[in-house]
């Protein structure tokens, strides 16, 4: 079984970055693409995006951040422990070419799977902007990574703590104004793509997001991850992540993602108080 070789706190006291022993997968996966874990035999399946990928050391990165029943039961694990099943590379990987000037706007997490994005757009000979944003200074991730694979980092925060008051299309839209752009690529919250999609739109700037829909299986059976795309179904787990921004029904999507939630809040309640004495360890 998968190993966790090194497990760092990079954001306290609920964001934690795994480097997971993966030899074959870290040879097949590029960026874009995504895993679904299960922790133990009596797991769900969940998906996490690829943070970084290293085919020489035979590991891939997970950045995860414990706010339900499964990421708070993988904050428990250490170094060495195991996790059950690693399913991967899932998903198209994202279509990297020369397009110019390259803008990725992350928000909140969405900033980690745009590392190995933004690497293999400079290595292509992209001009690379990043904007990433968060609520507050201290919410801020992968700064230090971002700003060692692009040529310029933007950040904007929330309460002005940190960079430009305000969010990601704030400062967006000034860049695009100053400097112009070839491509948009977004990744974190929907609400967020969906606000970078309608900026851009209006300019004609080709404009990529990347989904992370309700999801089971991650090849398409299940049909959990459908989502509209120019008014034709798709599956994201399959057909994407990556979609026109302009073309996503994200009313839909928002809506599906949805649908569990009090499901998912129960059954969170009720994994804390079967295993109450846990969660006061030091992790």
């Amino acid at each position: 079984m998968p190993k966790i070789l090194r497990k760092k706190l990079i954001r306290e006291p609920d964001v934690f970055s795994y480097v997971v022993e993966a030899p074959r997968l870290s040879q097949k996966a590029r960026p874009g693409q995504f895993v679904i874990i299960r922790l133990h035999e009596k797991g769900e399946r969940i998906p996490l995006s690829l943070a970084d990928i290293n085919p020489e050391e035979g590991t891939i990165t997970l950045i995860v951040m414990a706010v339900g029943k499964t990421t708070t039961e993988m904050s428990l694990l250490k170094e060495g422990d195991e996790i059950r099943d690693l399913c991967g590379p899932l998903g198209q990987p994202t279509h990297i070419e020369k397009y110019g000037r390259v803008i990725l706007v992350g928000g909140g997490f969405g900033v980690a799977p745009l590392y190995p994005i933004a690497r293999e757009f400079k290595k292509a000979g992209n001009e690379v902007t990043a904007i990433m944003g968060a609520r507050s200074a201290d919410l801020l991730i992968y700064e230090k990574e971002m700003t060692q694979v692009c040529d310029r980092v933007l950040i904007t925060t929330d309460d002005g703590s940190k960079g430009m008051k305000g969010v990601v299309t704030d400062a967006l839209k000034k860049e695009i104004d100053e400097r112009g752009a070839d491509l948009v690529m977004a990744v974190g919250p929907a609400i967020m793509m969906k606000f970078v999609s309608e900026t851009t739109r209006p300019m004609g700037i080709k404009t990529l997001v990347s989904l992370n829909p309700i999801m089971v299986d991650g090849t398409g059976m299940c049909g959990g991850c459908r989502v509209s795309v120019d008014g034709k179904s798709h599956f994201a787990c399959a057909d994407g992540p990556d979609f026109d921004g302009h073309q996503v029904d994200w009313d839909l999507l928002m809506q599906r993602q949805r649908t569990y939630k009090k499901e998912e809040q129960i059954s969170f309640e009720e994994w804390k108080k079967r295993h109450e004495h846990m969660l006061v360890k030091e992790v």
